[in-house]
């Protein structure tokens, strides 16, 4: 029986040190039936070279510094410049609510913050992702 596989990238930036979060929500995203990637102290352009090389269809970036807006807005741009607007972005961790309006006209689809459910990421990645591959197992 063929299974349906969604291919996550996961990372932080230069800025952050704590990866606990991302670790937890990796081991939870591969529970759920999904491929995942962990990179870490990545400059922007690094994540999109990532997520173009491992053929991703999300990447999820940790960010609990103030930092996140560049962070987003070059990784959305270098998304558009290299034509892989499908490629989901999310955000995770201590965002201000402030910050989640331009973040998502910047292209980034799913902002969570401090006490979302890893179950929560999860359904959202399953209902935006729009063509996960198939993986003949």
């Amino acid at each position: 029986m063929d299974q349906r596989i969604i291919r996550v990238l996961l990372g932080k930036t230069t800025m952050e040190a704590h990866d606990r979060g991302v670790r937890y929500l990796a081991t939870k995203l591969r529970e759920a039936g999904m491929e995942v990637i962990i990179i870490n102290f990545l400059e922007p352009k690094e994540i999109l070279d990532a997520a173009i090389q491992e053929d991703v269809d999300v990447i999820g970036v940790s960010s609990s510094v103030e930092g996140h807006l560049p962070v987003a807005r070059r990784i959305t741009q270098l998304l558009r410049e290299n034509d892989k607007q499908d490629v989901l972005v999310i955000f995770g961790g201590v965002i201000p609510e402030r910050d989640f309006a331009p973040m998502k006209e910047m292209g980034v689809k799913g902002i969570f913050g401090p006490g979302s459910s890893a179950d929560s990421v999860i359904e959202f990645i399953r209902h935006s992702v729009r063509k996960p591959r198939v993986h003949a197992g």
